[in-house]
């Protein structure tokens, strides 16, 4: 069973990933932030990390590559509304990072599912 941890600050959206990835027979922890996000992936192994990038104490561009220090090959989603920085969007940044793929927020839960599936196939 892959292993798939959620880090976003908002809590309905983590429980709503959660739910849905659960059902599709991923165990899934989650995180409110960065910080809990890179100590909890520190305690276990997980097989995708899926993360905002807006958060507050640890936001999610800083946590790619912290997770990437830690991990090279790890396959991070990153999922964001798409705001800009400097004309960039921040998923473009999030993939110049090494963010595997990335998803524009709001996520339809089919296209949540299908990537997850097509990043874990694999493992």
């Amino acid at each position: 069973m892959s292993r798939i941890l959620v880090i976003d600050d908002e809590e309905n959206i983590r429980n709503l990933y959660r739910t849905v990835l659960e059902r599709e027979g991923y165990e899934v922890h989650t995180a409110e932030d960065g910080a809990v996000g890179l100590r909890l992936f520190q305690e276990h192994a997980f097989d995708l990390v899926m993360t905002d990038i807006v958060m507050p104490e640890k936001e999610g561009l800083e946590t790619i590559q912290e997770l990437l220090r830690m991990r090279p090959e790890l396959k991070i989603l990153a999922i964001s509304d798409g705001g800009i920085r400097n004309s960039f969007t921040y998923l473009e940044i999030a993939k110049a990072f090494g963010a595997t793929s990335t998803l524009v927020k709001p996520v339809p839960m089919e296209d949540l599912r299908a990537e997850v599936r097509r990043l874990l196939a694999d493992t």
